[in-house]
């Protein structure tokens, strides 16, 4: 039996660990600005509908209950501008980042495929290309790609690591190239309702689509959105035969989003005002910490969306790294997401009030 993890990076946090130590010692505690997990509370509307819908002794459907459908194609028409959208455009997933890792294998894809992902990205595109035993390739521009054995092709806009938002006629200029060739587009979005310089635009929008959804997927998650992160409620929407496929390959694997969880979603997707208070506290403490940063010689280059400033101070990222952690304060090294990140730190503003006040102090 071979190891299917002999196929895969080494995790990258591990890493991160004697470092955290360090931090971890400071007299006031370590501010954990690295992972970017939400801290504030999940809206009491949210709690009252995962509550009340807590007695679900029976199995829940992987497609969703209908309420469950009719919130999340009600809110691809509302916030991302796409028309004309049915049941069959969406499907609810285990928390996007089991989508990212597992869909190019119940696709289909393996040795031969080739699967594209930007230079700097979230390390789950590749995962996901390694689980499959398909070819990760990455790229600047990916129109400029030799199409031949590509099969699928991720966009990220707001970006992780570095809130890069790409424009509105670049994102068509792609889709556009991508149904030329036939490759399909995956447009992972979880964070663009988090766009502080930028309006982020989705490939869902008429505008990026042409009014089709042939050849394209959204991913959305309400883990940062929502405080959700615990709940794994995220779902997929666009090309109905893409996701008619992985509807039937997902049902065989049982790969159901619970419940109580359904319900939540349903209640987060159907209230805008957690959302705005929620953005408020976030672009509070981006503006401290970013205005923190700067002060103290770091350079902050795009980041216009996000929960993360992407900084350097011009030299290796794992310097950056021990430096703040003797400060106490903990940030992701930029090599986590590609070799083009090796003199950035990407720096997360999830922390709570306190605890950014004083990664602020630190850095006077």
């Amino acid at each position: 039996m071979s190891a299917v993890s002999s196929r895969l990076p080494v995790f990258p946090w591990d890493k991160l660990e004697p470092y955290k130590k360090t931090a971890l010692a400071h007299p006031d505690g370590i501010v954990d600005l690295s992972v970017g997990t939400p801290v504030d509370p999940v809206p009491a509307l949210v709690q009252e509908a995962l509550v009340a819908a807590a007695d679900s002794p029976g199995y829940p459907t992987v497609w969703g209950t209908p309420a469950l459908r009719d919130a999340l194609t009600d809110w691809c028409e509302r916030r991302l501008g796409a028309t004309g959208f049915a049941h069959e455009n969406v499907l609810p997933v285990v928390g996007s980042k089991e989508f990212v890792a597992w869909v190019p294998t119940q696709l289909g894809l393996g040795p031969g495929d080739r699967i594209a992902y930007p230079r700097l990205a979230y390390p789950t595109y590749e995962v996901g290309a390694r689980l499959c035993g398909a070819e990760p390739v990455v790229y600047d521009d990916p129109t400029e790609l030799d199409p031949a054995g590509l099969k699928l092709l991720w966009l990220n806009s707001p970006s992780n690591p570095t809130g890069r938002v790409l424009p509105e006629e670049e994102l068509a200029r792609i889709v556009a190239w991508a149904r030329e060739h036939g490759v399909l587009v995956l447009s992972d979005e979880c964070y663009l309702e988090l766009g502080w310089e930028a309006d982020p635009v989705s490939v869902l929008h008429p505008a990026v689509s042409g009014g089709s959804y042939e050849g394209i997927v959204a991913v959305h998650s309400l883990s940062k959105r929502s405080n959700l992160a615990g709940y794994r409620a995220a779902f997929v929407a666009g090309d109905a035969a893409v996701l008619g496929e992985l509807l039937q390959i997902r049902k065989h694997g049982g790969m159901m989003t619970a419940a109580p969880v359904q319900a939540a979603t349903v209640a987060a997707l159907g209230d805008d005002a957690h959302v705005a208070e929620q953005r408020e506290r976030y672009a509070a403490r981006r503006a401290a910490l970013r205005t923190a940063l700067e002060g103290h010689g770091f350079r902050v280059e795009h980041s216009e969306a996000s929960l993360y400033l992407w900084a350097t101070r011009d030299e290796p990222c794992w310097e950056t790294v021990a430096y703040l952690a003797e400060k106490g304060v903990l940030v992701a090294p930029g090599d986590f997401y590609g070799e083009a990140g090796e003199r950035f730190v990407r720096v997360a503003f999830t922390a709570t009030d306190e605890r950014v006040a004083a990664a602020v102090a630190r850095l006077v």
